[in-house]
């Protein structure tokens, strides 16, 4: 329990520092300052690896599974590239909504920063709630590893031209039906109050929906690395680390997202694996190493070649000019 309350203590310490330091005055989040943040957070959360070692090595903390320090650690880093890369998707949809409300750049980190608390709320029940299901239930497993798959081949065959239109979500449309909202953007207040009216702003809205729709992706990020760990401890650190660095990730890549259009194939391919793992479970046992292994180089892979695509795209459009 005291491992718990110094995580969490750390966690919101940090963002207390966050906004109330490091971004005290609204301003526009450069792709260098992103970017140095971005490796910031990466570093962290390879170095927390070496805590993880320390903590179950000392038996600081429960461990269910009996796990090794070093099978701990690899799970840990195993399920933090997990999330980092299911993220990606959570990237492109941030984007959109901040574009669909028209939120200016400079109050972007603002509505990213009360997301993020909400994130972690979330993303505990649900962690905590899944860790119960299978440990108490283990036919869920493959409830979850069939549902991976699903969602990799609706991603595979789903029509690129449907696009997600915030003003025309179910959020937003219920939103609209329980409180006034303004389109009025009153610098970073959530809030506006007209003729003694209180309207939410389009930044409260932007939230929202982001909330929402976190809550969406992590219906399949959670029992994504559920397949790796049922360890609660290593499932929510690995969470909230990819989530802490998902705001320096989306100011570092939002200029540059169309060049990663090809990071979806990695995403299936991911999916598809940890779906496979949790439904073989009992048939084949894969070293910590396997995995790992295959989602780095599935990321790695689509990295490179999106931006192999992407290079020959511009030099075709040059051409054609």
């Amino acid at each position: 329990m005291i491992v718990w309350i110094s995580f969490l203590a750390a966690v919101l310490l940090f963002l207390a520092l966050d906004l109330g330091v490091f971004n005290k005055t609204p301003h526009i989040i450069s792709s260098k300052e992103a970017g140095k943040w971005t490796a910031v957070w990466v570093t962290l959360s390879f170095l927390f690896s070496g805590v993880i070692y320390w903590l179950y090595g000392n038996h600081y903390i429960s461990n269910p599974d009996g796990l090794k320090p070093v099978a701990a650690s690899i799970k840990f880093i195993t399920g933090y590239l997990i999330e980092l890369s299911l993220s990606i998707d959570n990237i492109f949809v941030i984007a959109i909504i901040f574009s669909a409300f028209r939120i200016p750049q400079k109050y972007q980190h603002r509505v990213l920063f009360w997301g993020i608390l909400g994130a972690i709320v979330f993303r505990g029940l649900m962690i905590y709630f899944g860790v119960l299901l299978i440990n108490k239930f283990s036919w869920t497993t493959y409830l979850f590893g069939a549902f991976l798959i699903y969602t990799a081949m609706k991603m595979l065959f789903t029509n690129e031209d449907e696009k997600f239109e915030p003003k025309k979500s179910f959020v937003y449309k219920s939103l609209k039906k329980v409180m006034p909202i303004s389109n009025h953007i009153d610098h970073e207040h959530f809030f506006v109050k007209r003729r003694h009216i209180t309207a939410a702003t389009p930044l409260f809205v932007a939230l929202v929906v982001i909330e929402v729709m976190d809550v969406v992706f992590a219906i399949d990020s959670v029992p994504a690395i559920l397949a790796i760990t049922n360890d609660p401890f290593l499932v929510f650190s690995s969470n909230i680390f990819a989530i802490l660095g998902l705001r320096s990730m989306y100011f570092f890549l939002a200029n540059m997202l169309e060049k990663f259009a090809h990071l979806e194939y990695s995403l299936i391919a991911i999916l598809t694996f940890v779906g496979l793992k949790m439904l073989l479970h009992d048939f084949i046992e894969m070293p910590e190493w396997v995995s790992l292994a295959f989602i780095a180089i599935s990321l790695l892979t689509g990295i490179m070649v999106s931006l192999k695509m992407s290079k020959e795209e511009e030099k075709e459009a040059e051409e054609n000019n």
